[in-house]
Parts: structure tokens; sequence; C-alpha cells
């Protein structure tokens, strides 16, 4: 039997009038299926940039948006018995998780680690998983490196700093000037992106090991600008939100990537360069989030939330996304814990 649910719907491209919640039914799980109650479910740019139809390869309109949850378990489709109800799980799904419910295939559940804050974990999936890659994996950053990460006060920005210096690495970055002076309490150096003081400022220390940089465009350009090219360093691009940001007309962002990706094929210089994304079939992506899970639970890391939304107030988060005062990530909440 179908189950009734309230969930967003994308009902074509464009501004935020075009984004509402409806009621819908939602069939009961399939074969190796799960389905799960959402108790929270992430909300970040990538979700402004399907609104507006410019994430890559994405769905046509319309569609529910929500890149990933946390939630309970409500019931399993005939072949699937590794989870029971009321079992906290969380999932990357690209769509469908800013509902009140959701059919997942089995194999892509992973169980909430017991005793870990279920907005912490939901936080943990996408934002500080994709932070834990760029920073272990791609950047390799060590002790007494110095990094410039763009966007601090972001979602990512702000897992990235938080690892690096957890580390032991110099950080510096860009972020609004209103968030300045909580990240200055924080250990970290920032500038404001728009006047280009940091490219200077950095050039004079002898350059940056690692660049972490969302933006895409022109942004890159300058960020390689600012790498070492006397010790190993590298650009590590992960979206390209710059045109988000600004308001300025979207255009395709491949000769940007293409670019990047061709800076990181010259053998004659220190200087590398990397394209990251993370997938939930990667090799690491649970391996990932189990090790960030221990490290929420024995507080190596304290995740920060900038603001939790109610489902309801969809319209509110798409509006206030970029905005406001506050670091780190913002959540929807869907239903009480």
């Amino acid at each position: 039997m179908s189950t009734t649910i309230r969930k967003a719907v994308i009902s074509s491209f464009g501004d935020v009038s075009n984004i509402n919640i409806i009621s819908a039914e939602l069939p009961p799980p399939s074969l190796h299926e799960v389905q799960v109650s959402i108790i929270y479910a992430g909300f970040s740019g990538t979700d402004i940039n399907m609104r507006l139809g410019v994430y890559p390869m994405q769905k046509a309109a319309p569609f529910t948006p929500g890149y990933c949850f946390v939630g309970r378990v409500r019931s399993n489709g005939p072949s699937s018995t590794k989870y029971k109800a009321g079992d906290a799980v969380m999932a990357l799904t690209m769509y469908d998780s800013h509902a009140e419910s959701i059919n997942v295939p089995e194999k892509h559940l992973i169980p909430v680690t017991a005793g870990i804050d279920l907005k912490q974990a939901a936080v943990l999936i996408v934002d500080w998983n994709t932070a834990y890659g760029m920073v272990i994996r791609a950047a390799k950053v060590s002790k007494g490196q110095r990094v410039f990460v763009h966007g601090l006060s972001g979602a990512v920005g702000y897992a990235i700093a938080a690892l690096c210096r957890s580390r032991g690495a110099i950080v510096y970055g860009t972020a609004s000037e209103r968030n300045h002076n909580i990240l200055k309490d924080l250990g970290v150096t920032p500038f404001v992106y728009s006047d280009k003081m940091w490219i200077a400022d950095m050039q004079a220390v002898g350059g940056v090991h690692a660049v972490f940089d969302p933006l895409g465009f022109e942004s890159w350009d300058e960020s390689y600008s600012i790498l070492s090219s006397t010790e190993e360093s590298i650009l590590v691009g992960y979206g390209r939100n710059l045109a988000t940001l600004t308001g300025q007309k979207i255009g395709s962002g491949y000769p940007s990537m293409l670019k990047l990706m061709a800076r990181g094929l010259k053998c004659w210089t220190k200087k590398s360069t990397k394209f990251y994304y993370i997938s939930r079939d990667d090799d690491t992506f649970e391996l990932d989030l189990r090790v960030l899970m221990d490290m929420v639970k024995d507080d190596v890391i304290r995740v920060s939330i900038k603001h939790v939304w109610e489902l309801e107030e969809i319209k509110k988060a798409h509006d206030s996304w970029g905005k406001g005062l506050g670091i780190g990530s913002t959540l929807i909440s869907v239903a009480s814990e």
C-alpha cells in the first residue's frame, strides 16, 4: 500500500517560485529497497544549482531535490534484511531527500554510529565527506603546510579548514567580511574575495601548498597563481559556484574544468591540479564516512551547523543561501528525532 507524504518539488528551472511543497503517494519499497522516514536532509549549493537547471547531467524538471539524508527505517522490501524498523541510517541519494519518506536501495544505506547526534551525522554525508577526501586523499595536507580555502564560511569550506587545522596546517581563505571575526577566533586568516588582496599576500609568503576552490571559471586561474612554485603544491577544484553567488549568467563549466585538468598534465612544474567529487559508489565513500563519525564521537572534530530550516520553509532556505551571519552547513528538518 502506498503512503501519502509531503515533499518539495521543483516544477521548472528558475527562481524560488518554482519550488513548492506538495502531497504525493510513495509506493512500498521494491524487492531490494528500504523505506526510510527522513529526519534531516542536507541543503547546499547543489540544490540551488539544480533549481537553476545548471547542475551537471541533472534530471529534467519536475523533480524532488535533496542530496542526502539521515532517518529511520520504516519498512523493508521483500529481499531487504540488513536493517530493522527504527534503525538510524544515512545515504547519499542526489535526489528525493527533501521529502518525509524515501525508498532507497538497501546497498546505499549506511548505519549511523551509535551515540552520534543525527544533525551532525547528516552534515557528514556530503559536506564533510567531500572535505575529507580533498584534504586527506587529494591534497594530503600535513603539518606546517600553508593552505588556502575559498568559501571558508560555507559547508565544505568550513569542513576543509577544520580538517586542515586538525592536521597542523596554516589556514588562509576567503569569506564574507561579516564572518571574519568568527573565523579569526577559529585560528584562520580570512580575506575578502573581491578585492584580490589575497593573491599578492599569498604570493608574498612564497605561495601555498594547497588551494581548495569551489568557484570555478576565472577563480581557478587566480588560485593557480598562488600555488608554491618551489615546493609540491596542488589546486583542488570541486564546483563552479562563482556565477551563482554573484548572480551572473551561468554558462557551461566544462571549458574551465578541461583547462584545470590540462594544467595538471604539466610535468615541468611542481604545481598540480585536480577536479574532485564524491560518489556513493566510491570504495572510500563509506570508509571515510565511518572515520568521520568516529572523529565526531571522539571530539576530534566539531561540526558547525549554520541553520536548520523546516521542510515547509524550503523557499526561505533557497532565498537565504549564501547570506547572513554564521559558518558551516545548512540542513532541512523534516521530522522530529
